[in-house]
């Protein structure tokens, strides 16, 4: 169930807003866990034990961190938890990696190559899950009431696919009591809207440009940008509008999920592509990983090893693919060069806005990893963009036009966040023509999944 169907749109959520808010306030927890459960189930039913089985074990995990009598023994709950998580995401996600480059490697037919379906959202509600009883440990959050809260922490249908990834502790009070106010039903509905309207109008119409681009065989180095600028605003648009429609649906419901994207196409910096870029995988990534590594407390040579590591899983957590690890090697390395050179980068000298074009054709470029099919296209996508002197087939003027319409809403328009701040009746009109708009163009021609949802 995709949030702008109609199944979605004019059943599911009236219904379960509906029931949500006459249930008293003891048993709302427990409704959206069988609400989120049946959501989850729509899309993905083979796999809902598994969903289940990582929130029992971390609930029970969780407990025994809490209730362990020595330091030994929490650090063991930890490791558990932790080895559970990973060992699920694991093999899931990398069984069928690893043993096909142990195959190849070997060459020999005696290895089988698993090729295991994905569960919808793993990427996503393991890191909550797991959070959960690294922050226990920590001494930053405490365990949950009940299993049906944990439950629904973990399973909240807005944010279950695909993030924002949120921590226990920043939920821990909406569970055990919230309150929805009319103004925060709005301003959900219009973060709600704002999100489809990036999806339906925007993303889908950069994908229906750039996909026929991505198909030709030897693109020309117009086709090769053109394609490549088009993807970048797709991504952008169809994961910051997943990301707007879950925040708008966790303030109909009484929940605050935090920013997951703050106009990252405007940063000058690559440290400051990745403050704004998947905000919520970012401080993750951070706090579990490039923090206990040592992130920058061991001096400069361990400070870039540690980001290039950080940033290496980051690339693959995103999917069982070489070009996924050399998309975080390359990223790893721009943070790395950009740390390394400090004050003396060049970048430094120039005007903001040649800084923003810089660092975006360079993240534009990184984007090639993520859309081509394996490290093969790849290559020849990178040297069409660098082939000046091949121009290739013409493109048509609605391509550039499109191109320059999404860079100006990139980078002359505020974001979701900055527009919630002034609502008045113009921008409601706005919102309303919108929902409008995108439900009549969901209608007459249907939509793509979220990109994020292969994550």
């Amino acid at each position: 169930m995709l949030f702008y169907e109609y199944s979605f749109i004019f059943l599911f959520l009236p219904a379960t807003l509906t029931v949500h808010f006459l249930l008293p306030a003891s048993a709302r927890n427990g409704w959206l866990f069988l609400t989120s459960c049946v959501f989850y189930s729509a899309s993905s039913l083979a796999f809902l034990p598994i969903l289940l089985l990582s929130v029992a074990l971390d609930y029970l995990l969780g407990r025994s961190i809490h209730q362990a009598a020595s330091l030994r023994a929490r650090k063991a709950w930890l490791c558990a938890s932790v080895a559970l998580n990973l060992g699920l995401l694991g093999f899931f996600k990398y069984a069928g990696l690893i043993t096909r480059t142990l195959s190849d490697l070997t060459g020999s037919s005696v290895i089988p190559v698993l090729d295991v379906p994905l569960p919808v959202g793993i990427s996503f509600y393991t890191f909550q899950s797991m959070s959960y009883t690294i922050d226990i440990f920590r001494g930053q959050a405490s365990p949950a009431r009940s299993l049906v809260d944990f439950g629904a922490f973990v399973t909240l249908f807005p944010q279950l696919i695909a993030g924002p990834i949120v921590r226990y502790d920043q939920m821990d009070r909406e569970l055990r009591d919230r309150r929805v106010s009319v103004d925060g039903f709005a301003e959900g509905a219009r973060f709600f809207v704002l999100g489809l309207a990036k999806k339906i109008l925007l993303a889908d119409s950069a994908a229906a440009l750039a996909d026929p681009l991505f198909a030709l065989q030897e693109p020309g180095f117009c086709a090769a940008w053109a394609s490549v600028l088009l993807y970048s605003f797709q991504i952008y648009f169809d994961f910051s509008g997943y990301s707007d429609m879950a925040v708008g649906l966790g303030k109909m419901i009484g929940f605050e999920f935090p920013q997951n994207f703050n106009s990252p196409y405007k940063a000058t910096s690559f440290s400051d592509f990745w403050k704004r870029w998947h905000m919520t995988l970012s401080r993750w990534l951070r706090d579990n990983l490039y923090v206990p590594l040592g992130g920058n407390r061991q001096g400069p040579v361990r400070t870039q090893w540690n980001l290039l590591l950080t940033m290496l899983l980051g690339g693959l957590w995103h999917g069982a693919s070489w070009n996924y690890l050399v998309w975080g090697a390359y990223h790893g390395g721009l943070l790395a060069l950009e740390r390394a050179l400090g004050t003396r980068n060049v970048l430094l000298r120039l005007p903001c806005p040649a800084r923003a074009v810089i660092v975006f054709v360079c993240v534009s470029v990184g984007w090639v990893f993520f859309r081509c099919g394996d490290l093969a296209h790849s290559v020849v996508w990178l040297g069409a963009l660098l082939s000046p002197g091949t121009l290739g087939a013409s493109i048509s003027w609605n391509t550039w036009v499109t191109c320059i319409l999404l860079l100006g809403i990139v980078w002359l328009m505020k974001n979701s966040w900055e527009w919630k701040a002034r609502f008045g009746w113009p921008e409601n009109a706005l919102v309303t023509c919108g929902f409008i708009a995108s439900v009549v163009v969901a209608l007459g021609k249907g939509s793509s999944p979220f990109l994020y949802f292969q994550f």
